[in-house]
């Protein structure tokens, strides 16, 4: 399947947390911001990922549901992301990234965007070789799902730190209300 677009209208469907919860997409009572990421122990991942973390009570506040995407199992994601406040979902086979349109290139890890990162990866810790069994050059995307399953906005990455900030996806869901 070809990539999603802007104004495009998903169809619903139900996706099952690595907790077993049911998170319906669309949500008829929140905005989702779908983020598709790479593999469980991805470090450049881990280090955006805490950035909602940290953020999250005032992003949920908003009226958003975040709900991130991998392609590793949900034994790996468990092991890897088990104390996100927010919902994960385990897709080994990649068939939401294909249903997406979410990509995979060398450029992942090559391009010149993802050095400062990588340098901030290796200062504090969060470089571990032994989690590198999964492809390693997905690339990013992020949707933003409006109530009725309308793409607000959406992003494909073009190397493995390309995604939207917290303040990204505030300034999203307040231009989205006006």
């Amino acid at each position: 399947m070809g990539r999603i677009k802007t104004g495009e209208l998903l169809e619903r469907r139900e996706l099952e947390s690595i907790r077993g919860d049911s998170i319906g997409i669309p949500d008829e009572s929140k905005y989702i911001h779908l983020q598709f990421r790479r593999f469980a122990g991805c470090p450049m991942c881990n280090l955006h990922l805490r950035s909602f973390i940290q953020r999250h009570d005032e992003i949920e506040s908003l009226g958003i549901r975040e709900v991130v995407v991998f392609h590793s199992s949900k034994e790996a994601l468990l092991k890897n992301q088990n104390d996100a406040p927010f919902d994960l979902i385990a897709d080994p086979e990649k068939s939401l990234y294909r249903e997406f349109g979410v990509e995979k290139s060398v450029w992942s890890v090559l391009h010149p965007g993802v050095w400062l990162p990588a340098f901030k990866v290796v200062l504090s810790g969060g470089f571990s070789l032994h989690s590198w069994k999964e492809s390693k050059f997905g690339l990013p995307a992020d949707f933003f799902i409006a109530k009725n399953g309308q793409v607000v906005a959406c992003m494909y990455g073009k190397h493995s730190y390309d995604q939207w900030t917290v303040d990204e996806v505030i300034e999203i869901v307040q231009n989205a209300n006006k």
